[in-house]
């Protein structure tokens, strides 16, 4: 087998925690939080701060495993090392058939949303979704390699609108005004009810800071590891609080509270700062980047749901792997693609029902999908103390504490901004889960695949 040469630095590391994370997740909780929040902006700005020190917290934890474990990457190989392959093949059955769909279906939606405002269309947010949805199904499928050159080139893109909003909205709103109002005035349109609060308000922003564990998957190519590893997740996250915080207060210099929580999610907030900060032409070419970058986003999120169901196929395990472990000549695992292409319709079909008020509620799985992986998050923190005996105190017992708490407060937070969705939730994913265990299989003959 070959072993992956020590290529990567400290920069290199850091930027791919940056890149990752920093998507389309801040454009759009900005009024979801403000709304958690109860319409207090201090409260919101301390819900990002608190969300920020979570992914800290976390990813710091997760470097002290993958420095340990350098054979493996990602929450499926943490947990199968750990657990076994049982436990880590639920996992991969709930990232496959939970995870990334859920959040395919949701950035489909972004992007179908901000491509409407931006044409001026009334009425085609749903038919953009679905073209986006398909669209970007094909790519992955039809052409991985055009898909991860995009990705690549979105990257670039992100930071440049955040940057702009942050730095000139912020200066816009010390002249103005705009910022001393709306942090000393609460917002009167809050539609949180009594779900709304500082917990809550922490749930919201898990969309926004989602995707830093898949840094990990570069451990066994950094140089010196066990220094850059942890600097960089740790500095990475602590720039990505910085930039969101900036940015959530930037918006408050132009969009006030009660405007940005009638918009709450989705990415009308950020378009209108734009535009007022920098014109209707260079705001609707800022409100572009915006787009790219959560196309790029997109992309990301689909490159992972189309190799999902291979993930477990490989391990022998699931229904059929020798199907699932099929590639077509492009290098894509198109029957595990096709799957995923249709329990994403079935998510987006849930995601449709909350405008439609089909549930008696809004079931947001956006944040929901996120917040659930943190139960197997927890399983690797306590495996840290458990085990990692080598470790001085502080590390083997202070950090995963610290971690194990954090996501607890995570999951409360979802928890009570809306219990019974919750509850609706949880059902959902126990019974697919369910399902999962069901069609496990035995794992007598691993399915053979060439390094």
């Amino acid at each position: 087998m070959d072993i992956p040469s020590k290529k990567y630095g400290f920069f290199t590391a850091s930027a791919m925690v940056v890149g990752i994370v920093i998507g389309s997740g801040v454009f759009k909780s900005a009024g979801d939080v403000l709304n958690a929040s109860g319409g207090d902006l201090p409260i919101a700005i301390l819900a990002w701060l608190i969300g920020g020190l979570i992914i800290i917290i976390s990813a710091y934890a997760f470097s002290i495993v993958a420095l340990k474990k350098t054979k493996s990457s990602g929450i499926i190989d943490y947990v199968d090392d750990m657990f076994g392959p049982k436990l880590a093949y639920l996992v991969g059955w709930f990232m496959q058939f939970v995870y990334y769909p859920v959040l395919v279906g949701i950035l489909a939606w972004l992007a179908g949303d901000v491509t409407n405002t931006l044409l001026g269309l009334e009425n085609a947010v749903w038919p953009l979704t679905a073209f986006y949805f398909t669209g970007v199904y094909v790519l992955n499928l039809v052409s991985p390699k055009i898909a991860g050159k995009f990705q690549v080139s979105a990257m670039v893109v992100k930071l440049i609108p955040l940057a702009l909003i942050a730095v000139v909205g912020l200066i816009a709103g010390l002249f103005n005004g705009n910022t001393l109002t709306a942090i000393s005035e609460r917002a009167t349109n809050v539609t949180a009810g009594t779900g709304a609060g500082l917990a809550a308000a922490v749930a919201v922003t898990a969309f926004a800071y989602d995707g830093w564990i898949l840094a990990l998957s570069i451990t066994q190519e950094l140089k010196d590891a066990k220094k850059n590893l942890p600097r960089a997740l740790i500095l990475g996250s602590a720039f990505i609080v910085a930039i969101y915080v900036l940015f959530f207060i930037g918006l408050s210099g132009v969009v006030s509270n009660n405007e940005a929580i009638v918009n709450a999610g989705s990415l009308d907030t950020s378009i209108i700062a734009a535009e007022r900060l920098f014109g209707v032409f260079f705001g609707n070419l800022v409100s572009v980047m915006i787009l790219i970058s959560v196309l790029g986003t997109l992309n990301g999120v689909n490159m992972g749901a189309v190799r999902g169901m291979y993930q477990i196929a490989v391990r022998g395990v699931g229904p059929r792997p020798d199907q699932f472990t099929e590639l077509t000549k492009a290098d894509a695992p198109l029957k595990g693609g096709l799957l995923s292409f249709a329990v994403g319709v079935l998510w987006l079909g849930l995601w449709y029902g909350n405008f439609q008020g089909w549930w008696g509620g809004f079931i947001d799985t956006s944040v929901l999908s996120i917040v659930f992986l943190y139960i197997a998050y927890i399983l690797v923190y306590v495996d840290i103390f458990k085990n990692f005996d080598e470790l001085p105190t502080w590390k083997r017992y202070g950090v995963p504490v610290l971690a194990i708490l954090a996501a607890l407060y995570l999951i409360y937070g979802a928890f009570t901004s809306a219990p019974l969705m919750f509850v609706y939730f949880a059902v959902i994913v126990l019974i697919i889960l369910g399902i999962g265990i069901l069609l496990y299989g035995p794992a007598d003959q691993a399915v053979k695949t060439e390094s």
